[in-house]
């Protein structure tokens, strides 16, 4: 199963679901957000499969510096734009794992689906 995990580098949950990674011998590709960007055809795919709602960060600090006007009548079209325009909206980390969507780190979660 092939592995790609997004986010940014710093983050401190990336840092654990990568070490999580490391110690389970699962192999996988780091996509930083700050470095590549993302899709917004991927972006997309991942709101239709997960929601975008779990999909958008509203407790980081990008979201509460983002002005008034963007917080407000949020729905998937504005959220999407704004998560393409600023990936760092986007909860960290999203792991795809073959048919997996996994987003946020949750140990249990991930040694349920990686094994």
């Amino acid at each position: 199963m092939s592995l790609v995990i997004y986010g940014i580098k710093n983050c401190d949950t990336m840092k654990k679901a990568r070490a999580w990674l490391d110690a389970a011998g699962k192999p996988y590709r780091f996509h930083d957000y700050r470095v590549d960007g993302i899709d917004p055809d991927r972006l997309a795919d991942w709101a239709a499969r997960v929601g975008w709602e779990k999909l958008l960060n509203k407790a980081g600090t990008s979201f509460r510096a983002l002005p008034d006007g963007d917080k407000q009548r949020l729905d998937q079209a504005k959220a999407l734009a704004l998560m393409a325009a600023n990936p760092t909206l986007i909860k960290r980390p999203v792991l795809e794992a073959g048919e997996a969507l996994l987003v946020g780190f949750k140990p249990e979660v991930y040694a349920g689906v990686l094994g």
